[in-house]
């Protein structure tokens, strides 16, 4: 847990939002897995930023030492097939297209805007509440 809390710290002060850490045992090294998201709004976390984050949870791993003998550390974002779970994440899908499966069966549909803890889609509005599953669709153009 002092790892979490000290990698959120991190992330927080780097302005960014932590999705999650994993720790797995590779032998004998650590992979330290980082997944961290812009806050709000549809701009993900750029190149730079990622390396800013990466570099200030490096230098915070080693000045606490709470990573046991040698690790390799990975920072990345969620990616474009995540589930789409929390308001903020619908919020970051705002203009993109996403198939909900909800109380009333499934569709796809380009999600407009979030507000008040509802989805407002071209041709639906569904409460977040009622969303069982969400998930951005990869578009071609």
């Amino acid at each position: 847990m002092e790892l979490q809390s000290l990698v959120a710290a991190v992330a927080d002060a780097s302005g960014v939002y932590l999705e999650g850490v994993t720790v797995k045992q590779h032998g004998r090294t650590t992979l330290v897995r980082v997944v961290v998201d812009a806050f709000d709004g549809p701009d993900g976390v750029g190149s730079e930023q990622l390396a800013e984050v990466s570099r200030a949870v490096a230098e915070a791993l080693d000045e606490a030492d709470v990573v046991a003998g040698p690790y390799t550390l990975e920072v990345s974002t969620p990616g474009v097939d995540r589930p789409l779970t929390q308001e903020r994440h619908f919020r970051r899908a705002v203009t993109r297209l996403v198939k909900v499966t909800w109380e009333e069966g499934t569709f796809t549909d380009r999600l407009r805007e979030v507000r008040d803890g509802l989805a407002v889609f071209e041709e639906h509005e569904v409460p977040l509440s009622m969303i069982s599953h969400a998930r951005v669709q990869i578009e071609l153009k």
